[in-house]
């Protein structure tokens, strides 16, 4: 065969495409923000990175769950902070508010292997 073979492409510059023909572009985008809200708190609330989860992201309002008061509290009192850098991590946005509920939070596996 002597076709001519297509440029190559970085994996994650065809999962938009991937995701909107499939009609997951919403949750490709949900699980990009996840993973911004992540960043956020290991970098700008070190105390609480493992202890919270991005749960949903609404029209003006971040809800987030913590594993206790006291890392609620804390992603309160930088609550603005946080909705700020959010605005600029890769699936998020401006948003106003930001809330908090206690629940449990399972910790992220690094390995899927692991069990």
């Amino acid at each position: 065969m002597s076709g001519r073979r297509r440029p190559m492409r970085r994996l994650g510059d065809l999962l938009p495409e991937a995701a909107a023909a499939l009609g997951l572009q919403e949750q490709l985008e949900l699980a990009r923000a996840m993973a911004g809200w992540e960043r956020l708190v290991a970098e700008l609330v070190p105390a609480a990175a493992g202890a919270t989860r991005l749960l949903e992201l609404r029209p003006s309002e971040l809800l987030v769950a913590a594993s206790s008061p006291l890392v609620a509290q804390e992603l309160r009192l930088r609550g603005s902070d946080l909705l700020e850098a959010f605005a600029h991590v890769p699936g998020g946005r401006h948003l106003r508010d930001l809330h908090v509920v206690i629940r449990p939070v399972a910790p992220v596996r690094s390995d899927p292997d692991a069990v």
